[in-house]
């Protein structure tokens, strides 16, 4: 029997830690250099600034805090506010990986920031970073392909729906879904037998916040591909491309403190697109 999908109890996400490793083979010393120039927790997006202008961000799990409903309660969810502004990566790295999920929001977009440093001194030749993109848009999906979206990515079901094709969603909060979409909503404890039967996985990124991504990626069958989508997964992919994930949509930060105060002001993906970061693609090659 195939078990449902839940989150991780491990404290760290495998995924984020060999990414981790992989950023301090790449960065050397300059990692622990660099510190956090500015911060924003938003509604919707959270972000940082690096102290050499690189900026990077992670969407803001909000679901993920039900005890922040009062001073005293909040403050556990956030217990560092007001220290921010200064400190090193590692700071951030740490309580990514032993911290609420907020404090894992903020490390996360520093991982995506430190990616973008990498990708900007060292252009990648394993991989392919592809701007003003999108992985699915483009892409060739065979008729008889099952498709599965995991997480409420609205721009995909449009598209999907336009395909005239079966395909599945798997989402917590069927709240998020439009009527027409309901015909398409399993339940989670269907998950993992329908992870399980994909041709073609298309993933949200806040699955690396809430530790699920590694159990989807382990249900996946021989042969399945993967794509990763949203700001949130816009890192260094060779941990990502071990696991089955062939392609990552991300995003690109073009002006860092434009960003944030996007940010600061409840924006969204429709708001800064374009104008403080454009869509990036991060893709495998394919011999």
């Amino acid at each position: 029997m195939i078990e449902p999908i839940s989150p991780s109890t491990q404290p760290s996400n495998p995924l984020l830690m060999k990414t981790v490793d992989r950023l301090r083979s790449m960065l050397g010393p300059e990692m622990d250099l660099l510190t956090i120039e500015r911060a924003v927790i938003g509604i919707f997006f959270s972000g940082i600034k690096l102290s050499n202008g690189e900026g990077g961000i992670c969407f803001t799990p909000v679901k993920e805090i039900p005890e922040a409903v009062c001073c005293p309660s909040s403050a556990r969810a956030m217990p560092n506010s007001g220290k921010l502004v200064g400190q090193p990566v590692g700071y951030y790295i740490q309580r990514m990986q032993n911290g609420g999920p907020l404090q894992k929001a903020l490390g996360i977009a520093v991982l995506n920031a430190l990616s973008a440093t990498c990708w900007r001194a060292q252009p990648p030749t394993e991989y392919r970073l592809i701007t003003g993109a999108d992985p699915v848009e483009n892409r060739t999906i065979d008729d008889d392909a099952n498709v599965v979206v995991i997480g409420a990515l609205v721009p995909y079901f449009k598209m999907l729906k336009q395909r005239k094709k079966p395909f599945t969603i798997l989402e917590k909060d069927s709240r998020t879904l439009k009527p027409d979409e309901m015909q398409f909503f399993q339940p989670q404890e269907k998950a993992a037998v329908c992870i399980a039967d994909a041709d073609l996985l298309i993933i949200t990124g806040t699955t690396l916040i809430n530790n699920t991504l590694e159990d989807i990626l382990g249900h996946m069958k021989d042969g399945a591909e993967a794509i990763l989508v949203g700001p949130t997964a816009s890192m260094l992919p060779e941990a990502f491309f071990e696991r089955g994930i062939v392609s990552i949509g991300g995003i690109v930060v073009t002006d860092a403190d434009r960003l944030l105060g996007t940010l600061t002001e409840a924006g969204s993906g429709y708001h800064f697109y374009g104008k403080s970061a454009q869509r990036l693609v991060i893709e495998k090659h394919i011999n």
